[in-house]
């Protein structure tokens, strides 16, 4: 009885044996999935939806389209973001807010993208930067709008009425 039992434990070590060498030999002929993240920056694929770091995007006259409203601030579940704005009068008399310092701490972001959906204008974004590290926590706390930045002045379109109306007026002068 024990040479069968010793022969059912060689039998079943022998199995196990060839079961682990099975899966290895199927992990060791798929292809590589790990990158070679230094040496190939250049060719680094990244997914679309990817969340790096949180951007204002400014077009070429260093305009940004933040109108200081707070709504990415209160959206915000760890209180990364900072929005200093104060309020100036129009040349109609209205008042209106104009952002001072657009402030976003990196280290206690959670990349959950809450600020971004409640952002009504498109001022912030996500990018596709994923180096973060640093020597000193308070360089992980950005100034996204650019020194002497301001805001994009709305572009005065023509509303439907107003078309309507102008036809309207051109369809009578055209009958007297």
């Amino acid at each position: 009885m024990k040479q069968n039992s010793y022969l059912g434990g060689l039998i079943h070590a022998i199995g196990s044996l060839l079961t682990g060498m099975k899966t290895s030999m199927t992990v060791f002929l798929r292809q590589k999935t790990t990158e070679q993240y230094p040496e190939n920056r250049a060719t680094l694929k990244l997914s679309p939806r990817f969340r790096g770091t949180l951007i204002m995007p400014h077009n070429d006259n260093n305009e940004h389209r933040c109108v200081a409203c707070g709504l990415c601030q209160m959206a915000c579940p760890n209180d990364t973001i900072r929005v200093t704005s104060h309020t100036v009068e129009t040349e109609d008399g209205k008042k209106k807010k104009v952002l001072e310092k657009y402030e976003y701490d990196l280290g206690s972001c959670m990349f959950c993208q809450l600020c971004v959906n409640a952002c009504p204008h498109d001022a912030i974004t996500f990018d596709q930067n994923f180096e973060h590290a640093v020597f000193d926590r308070t360089r992980l706390v950005l100034t996204l709008n650019h020194p002497g930045s301001h805001t994009e002045e709305k572009k005065k379109s023509a509303t439907p009425q107003s078309e309507a109306a102008k036809q309207a007026v051109i369809c009578t002068n055209n009958n007297l």
